[in-house]
C-alpha cells in the first residue's frame, strides 16, 4: 500500500497534485481573443505566438485590426498539444504531428507511429516513476517504525 493508498489519506485531496482549474469557454461562442485564450488555456501569450510561429499552431485568423483571433477548434487543438507536452514529446515531433495533421489523411500511418512511440516512452516513465515510488514508500515505512 502506498502512502496515498493510506485510510487516513482515502478522502483528502491532493490541491497541488491538481491542474488549475481552466476558465469555461462561453457557449456560442467561436472567436477568442489571445488573452481570452490565455485565461482559457494557462498558457502564456509568449508562449501561443512563439507556437504560431514554429508551425505548431496552423494559420490563426486575424480581426480587421490585425488582432489574433482563436477558434474552438484551435482551443481543441491546444488542448491536445497540452497534453502531449505533458507526455515528455520533444517540440520537434510536435510540430512535426502539426505537419502531418496538415497534410492529410493520408498521413494516418505516420502519425500513429510517431504518437505510438510517445507512448512507449509514456509507459517506460511511469514504470520508472512506480519504481521510485516502491523506494519512498519502503523508505517512508522504514522511518514510521523506526520513531
Amino acid at each position: 500500500m502506498t502512502v496515498m493508498q493510506t485510510e487516513e489519506n482515502a478522502n483528502r485531496t491532493d490541491i497541488c497534485a491538481a491542474p488549475p482549474r481552466r476558465h469555461p469557454r462561453p457557449d456560442g461562442q467561436d472567436r477568442y481573443t489571445i488573452s481570452e485564450v490565455v485565461a482559457f488555456t494557462g498558457l502564456t501569450a509568449h508562449t501561443l505566438r512563439w507556437y504560431e510561429r514554429i508551425g505548431l499552431m496552423s494559420h490563426i485568423d486575424r480581426s480587421h485590426t490585425g488582432q489574433r483571433r482563436y477558434s474552438n477548434r484551435d482551443l481543441d487543438w491546444l488542448d491536445f498539444v497540452t497534453k502531449l507536452r505533458l507526455t515528455g514529446m520533444p517540440v520537434a515531433d510536435m510540430v512535426r504531428y502539426a505537419e502531418l495533421v496538415r497534410e492529410g489523411e493520408t498521413t494516418y500511418p505516420e502519425r500513429q507511429a510517431l504518437l505510438e512511440s510517445t507512448r512507449r516512452d509514456v509507459l517506460a516513465r511511469i514504470a520508472e516513476l512506480h519504481d521510485t515510488l516502491s523506494v519512498l514508500d519502503r523508505k517512508i515505512s522504514f522511518y514510521a517504525t523506526e520513531r
